[in-house]
């Protein structure tokens, strides 16, 4: 009792005090001393254990494992695996199930996965144990692959099962996982709770249907404050500021939930993407005079990106210097990222600047610059700028777009060719670019890109990964449906000029999700509003 209020030490001293202890007792202790961050006082219990001819058993394991303070302790978790190895305990579920959770915070898939797969009887704590850890650790395909199996096995799952799988299809995009989960979720009667509801809701915006998230909101019997800030935030997504603000003052009127650090980065982030400059610093000013919640550096962050999107480089810069914080990355690079925008190269020096003594590793700032130089036609600005990142042989993240067909991701890079329909899907682009061109589209060739180099042709940029994306969507799917695709970089200016023609040669509507939020193409329009 006393170590699960956290008063370790009242309990050691009734422990030291007592005439006769046996393995219940020490197990007790060993397990208040780890699950409060004592570790070494939980092993020094385990070895007077041993040391007395005590025998463990399972509980023993399961309190010893520091699954509460794993990290810092990855050679204990190691030894303590290899004794109950040897001691056989290993078949013994619950502590199979401990060791798989602490690899996990250790961040060890591979290990969590080997004593996984050798677990006897895999009990739900386990399944859900891997499935969420592989979310939590970006590896969502491996999330999914694991519930698939598991319900080929008949597992059925319990509402964290579909919370944890729901968010990998949500980081994934992958929309038709994400309905076939819903459905499993009606068919097989998981208690929609507060939890479910809100994974469904993250997943429906993040993979681009924002309609279906607001109708699951709105359904839902109890909300919590995740709950809302899910639906603001994918609101600020899709680019729908005005939505994400009313539904915010809809929140503040219900008197039930108190917005917080997340709520208010959510509609700031919102504002920021719908051009929402008055309402959007209105609300930053409530945030400690009206709720005392204290900006960080993510909302000043937010702030900037508002501001310079808008055009309002200088009030940007005089905003950062009156913040009572330390400006650090995030607050610069909205900076530069909206020098990019407007082509200012005098405040992008300054930024990149501070970007460079901040994260002096960081090749994204040096291509931001050289872009901003090159569509300024300053090459040789631009030049010197790429030679500093290939001289400090720093590597930028390629670009990469993804898109789900028939249950199954397939990922495309600028100027693939390895996929087996390859040649069917550049005839398809080839194909559509003519009748772009005569709808008028021109290729950017001077856009700031973020994936490719400027020296790089024409005949380039014409197969960006999302191009390439889109035509295989095109020869895939039946005319007139919906096409979406991810792209892991912002898009291009290219990119997206060309998609607003091919949504209209095409007659297709196309969703696109970048870096930063969703375009939804239909008719030659863009959803954004070129504002992005």
């Amino acid at each position: 009792m006393y170590c699960k209020f956290g008063e370790v030490l009242v309990a050691e001293e009734l422990f030291r005090e007592m005439d006769w202890v046996d393995v219940v007792s020490m197990n007790a202790m060993i397990s208040g001393y780890s699950s409060n961050g004592y570790v070494e006082d939980a092993v020094g219990v385990f070895k007077e254990l041993i040391g007395s001819g005590g025998k463990p058993n399972p509980s023993t394991f399961v309190g010893l494992i520091p699954v509460f303070s794993p990290f810092g302790h990855e050679s204990l978790s190691r030894c303590i695996h290899g004794f109950i190895l040897k001691s056989g305990f290993d078949r013994n579920s619950s502590v199979s199930t401990a060791i798989t959770t602490v690899y996990i915070r250790l961040n060890d898939m591979e290990a969590a996965r080997m004593a996984f797969d050798v677990m006897p009887e895999k009990t739900m704590a386990s399944w859900n144990a891997m499935i969420s850890g592989y979310a939590q650790n970006g590896l969502t395909e491996m999330a999914i692959s694991l519930f698939q199996e598991m319900q080929s096995l008949k597992v059925q799952p319990n509402p964290v099962t579909t919370a944890s799988i729901l968010s990998a299809c949500a980081q994934l995009g992958a929309l038709t996982l994400g309905k076939w989960v819903h459905q499993i979720i009606n068919r097989e009667g998981v208690e929609p709770n507060v939890y479910v509801s809100t994974a469904l809701i993250d997943m429906y915006a993040k993979c681009g249907s924002i309609g279906e998230a607001r109708r699951i909101f709105d359904a839902m019997r109890e909300k919590n404050d995740v709950s809302w800030n899910a639906m603001i935030m994918g609101y600020g997504l899709h680019g729908q500021g005005q939505d994400a603000v009313r539904l915010f003052q809809d929140m503040l009127s219900s008197n039930q939930i108190c917005p917080n650090g997340v709520t208010f980065l959510s509609v700031l982030n919102a504002c920021s993407h719908g051009g929402l400059v008055e309402e959007g610093r209105r609300i930053f000013h409530s945030m400690d005079g009206d709720y005392r919640v204290r900006p960080g550096p993510e909302h000043y962050a937010c702030m900037v990106d508002m501001l310079g999107r808008a055009g309002k480089l200088k009030e940007a810069l005089e905003f950062i210097e009156r913040a009572p914080i330390d400006a650090g990355p995030g607050v610069w690079g909205a900076l530069l990222g909206a020098c990019k925008i407007h082509k200012n190269t005098s405040l992008a020096q300054l930024a990149s600047k501070k970007l460079f003594e901040l994260e002096p590793e960081n090749p994204g700032y040096y291509v931001l610059l050289s872009n901003i130089h090159s569509a300024n036609r300053n090459y040789s600005k631009a030049a010197t700028v790429r030679d500093e990142v290939k001289s400090q042989r720093m590597t930028k993240t390629p670009g990469c777009t993804l898109i789900e067909i028939n249950n199954t991701m397939y990922t495309f890079t600028s100027g693939d060719r390895s996929h087996p329909q390859s040649e069917a899907i550049y005839a398809k682009l080839e194909e559509i670019t003519g009748k772009m061109v005569e709808a008028g589209y021109r290729v950017e060739t001077d856009a700031a890109l973020y994936d490719v180099e400027e020296e790089e042709k024409e005949s380039m940029v014409r197969v960006h990964s999302e191009k390439l994306a889109i035509a295989f969507g095109l020869i895939s799917t039946e005319p007139g449906s919906e096409i979406r695709i991810i792209k892991n970089l912002r898009v291009c200016l290219d990119c997206h000029n060309a998609t607003k023609f091919i949504s209209k040669v095409t007659e297709r509507v196309i969703v696109v999700r970048d870096a930063n939020r969703f375009h939804h193409f239909r008719d030659g329009v863009c959803s954004c509003g070129d504002y992005w």
